[in-house]
């Protein structure tokens, strides 16, 4: 009986806990799911995330197709090591060859410490071990083949994570024109990498990761997940070519006058489109690098290239004609007790207004516009407002200064205001906004916006092209822009730019000499900014340029000497490149019979060359469509040229157009010197291209520097 009880009793105690200890549970899931919900919920969410896949950044290209900025993708290999089907024996079988592959692919460490690494590693069960870091493409491909690697991600465990570097494959040729991003998130500041920002970044994907340690994660194998888009591709306006000319000329002319910085810019008269523009400053070595967009942010007073915007205001409203007479006396004038003077210190005496523009007068024009306007300067102004002068071009690149033409009514305005603002002081433009006007008197007076775009590309197909954007139909009278274009070749002719003259072809535009401002304290006699504004052929305007060139140390700083001879020099590049700006003239020499040589390159374009010249030219069949060429009595012979793929092609006796499209369809980057056809290639042919790597030609013909 004691026996029985004594079973009774214990089964109760057991039966007693086992109800506590499931009260117990129940009271630990009911407290859970009430009262600890969101913070369990929160730790749940701490080991699971949805990650970022950022996309590929799109490509900035050249006008004619070369890359200015790419997107160059490295990669980290890590490893899992406890993914399911990356066995053990998978593991011992190719430890060893792995490790020699390893090693041998980078040069880094033997393969015995690879192997240690390795081995460590997989005992440890790590998830998201790092095998190495900064793998690029070329490398990437041979990893891929590597024993374990080579049966992927889940029987080999392998995990390949990307990350692009950007990369301007010609350096710091327009570099602040093309922009740049910052390194992480490549969140772009600056240039046409800023401008674009949105259409170059494309669009983020997003995937599951889960916490391994620390801050490690890894993506979580099978779990859905959303792709990127990559970004557009931006074709530029800017010419490498002439971009170069433009950058060289200016450093070499910034550093025979010890000058601060200075700026040039290209543009396409009936277009607007920017074909180069370049700023440099100096550094503290004395050389010269870009740093800022002067030609698009540094608002200053132009000085003489604003008589032009006074000159049409006068004509325009009737005041003046080209032919009138100006007494500049001893060209001494003063107003309110203030001097100006003409340069040099010499009076031009009576002159035509014409003469007054051509000699930059400050005395003849700041007499015409005072004499007409001070009792209305309003009139006078609102003149200046209608041709657009103080409004911002909007351009695509940000950073634009601010036009400062101040109105009458201001509490800067004073007594002389108006005989200042006339010959260009107390207003403030860019170089870029006076260019744009400038351009309007080459385009029939219509002002067009300047771009550094042509078209937006992805994957080889246009989906977007910029067209010119005109901001003013007409700046002045037809009338007017005859005068004024006649005044602007006189300058050059017989006035303040006799020395940039030439006998191919006819330049038109004005000089510029400013004493720099010193803000409160009045202007320095020691200070000055030189500039030329223009654009040329003068009869039929093709191009417009400025330049502008700050603070020069040296005695010489008048804009005739230090910025003309920049215009000139780009001026002169630009027509012998361009055949067609040349007059025809008839020969008559007897024609010769001798077939011209010829590039090889393209059949069809070549084919197109001499169907024109109504030449001979025998093809051979099936010469496909890259061909080199022979040249004998009876015409020119194209045989067939084998373009390899994934090989380094054989570019040489090709023009550099070509070469650069079949290098580049490749993967290389190219670097060229000189002009004409290709005689060296600095990778020999048929090897296999690796792509990002850079290939050197050699040009026919070497230019002096």
């Amino acid at each position: 009986m004691s026996l029985k009880r004594d079973i009774l009793l214990r089964a109760s105690v057991v039966y007693l806990g086992i109800v506590v200890f499931g009260l117990l549970i129940l009271g630990k899931a009911l407290k859970l799911q009430l009262f600890e919900k969101d913070i369990w919920a929160k730790q749940e969410n701490s080991t699971i995330k949805h990650k970022e896949i950022m996309p590929n950044r799109g490509n900035i290209y050249s006008s004619d197709g070369r890359l200015l900025a790419v997107s160059l993708p490295f990669y980290e290999i890590r490893m899992d090591f406890r993914s399911e089907s990356f066995t053990q024996e998978i593991f011992d079988q190719g430890i060893d060859d792995l490790a020699k592959s390893l090693s041998n692919l980078f040069q880094d460490r033997h393969w015995s410490t690879y192997k240690r690494a390795l081995v460590r590693a997989r005992k440890a069960g790590e998830r998201y071990y790092l095998v190495k870091r900064n793998v690029n493409y070329t490398q990437l491909q041979k990893v891929k083949d590597f024993p374990i690697y080579k049966l992927g991600p889940y029987k080999g465990g392998v995990i390949y994570v990307q990350q692009n570097k950007r990369v301007r494959p010609y350096g710091m040729l327009a570099a602040r024109t093309v922009g740049y991003t910052m390194s992480g998130n490549q969140r772009s500041v600056v240039g046409l990498e800023g401008a674009f920002e949105k259409e170059l970044r494309g669009v983020e994907g997003y995937r599951l990761e889960r916490k391994v340690r620390g801050d490690i994660w890894m993506p979580v194998k099978d779990a859905g997940q959303i792709d990127p888009r990559d970004g557009y591709d931006v074709i530029s306006t800017i010419d490498v070519d002439l971009q170069d000319v433009a950058e060289n000329a200016l450093n070499e002319q910034l550093m025979r006058h010890g000058a601060d910085h200075g700026s040039v810019v290209v543009m396409e008269v009936s277009t607007g489109k920017v074909r180069a523009i370049a700023n440099l400053s100096r550094q503290d070595d004395g050389s010269y690098a870009e740093e800022y967009n002067y030609a698009i942010g540094a608002s200053t007073e132009p000085g003489s290239t604003f008589k032009l915007a006074s000159v049409i205001a006068l004509l325009e409203d009737g005041m003046v004609g080209p032919d009138d007479i100006v007494d500049t006396k001893n060209g001494v004038v003063h107003y309110y007790g203030q001097k100006m003077e003409d340069s040099g210190g010499k009076g031009l005496g009576k002159i035509t207004v014409k003469r007054a523009f051509e000699k930059s007068s400050n005395v003849g024009i700041s007499l015409l516009v005072n004499k007409h306007y001070a009792k209305n300067p309003e009139r006078f102004v609102n003149r200046l407002y209608e041709m657009d002068l103080n409004q911002k071009l909007g351009v695509s690149i940000k950073g634009e200064g601010r036009p400062d033409i101040r109105y009458p009514d201001s509490e800067l305005w004073s007594g002389v205001s108006l005989p200042w603002m006339s010959i260009g002081y107390e207003v403030s433009l860019t170089p870029l906004q006076i260019l744009a006007f400038y351009n309007a008197i080459a385009n029939d007076g219509a002002l067009v916006k300047p771009r550094f775009a042509e078209s937006l590309r992805f994957h080889g197909k246009v989906l977007r092209y910029f067209d010119t954007e005109v901001l003013n139909n007409r700046i002045c009278s037809k009338e007017t822009l005859e005068i004024v274009r006649s005044m602007m070749e006189g300058v050059v002719e017989e006035g303040t730019a006799r020395n940039l003259a030439n006998s191919h072809y006819a330049i038109a535009g004005k000089t510029g000499t400013t004493q720099i401002s010193l803000r409160n304290t009045g202007y320095s006699k020691a200070l000055h900014q030189a500039s030329f504004v223009g654009y040329f052929p003068a009869d039929s305007p093709r191009y417009s340029c400025i330049v502008v060139v700050n603070a020069p140390s040296k005695s010489i700083y008048y804009g005739n000497l230090v910025a003309g001879p920049i215009f000139r020099e780009i001026a002169d590049r630009i027509y012998v490149r361009e055949y067609d700006l040349h007059p025809v003239e008839e020969s008559t020499l007897e024609a010769t019979v001798q077939a011209p040589y010829s590039k090889s390159g393209r059949a069809k374009a070549i084919a197109q060359v001499f169907s024109y010249l109504d030449m001979p030219l025998k093809e051979a069949a099936n010469a496909g469509e890259w061909v080199s060429t022979r040249r004998s009595e009876s015409g020119v012979e194209l045989r067939k040229r084998s373009i390899p793929v994934a090989l380094v092609p054989n570019v040489e006796d090709m023009g550099l157009a070509d070469a650069v499209y079949l290098l580049e369809k490749s993967g290389l980057l190219v670097e060229a010197r000189g002009r004409g056809t290709v005689v060296q290639q600095s990778l020999p042919p048929g090897k296999r291209a690796r792509a990002g790597q850079t290939i050197r030609l050699q040009m026919s013909i070497a230019e002096n520097r």
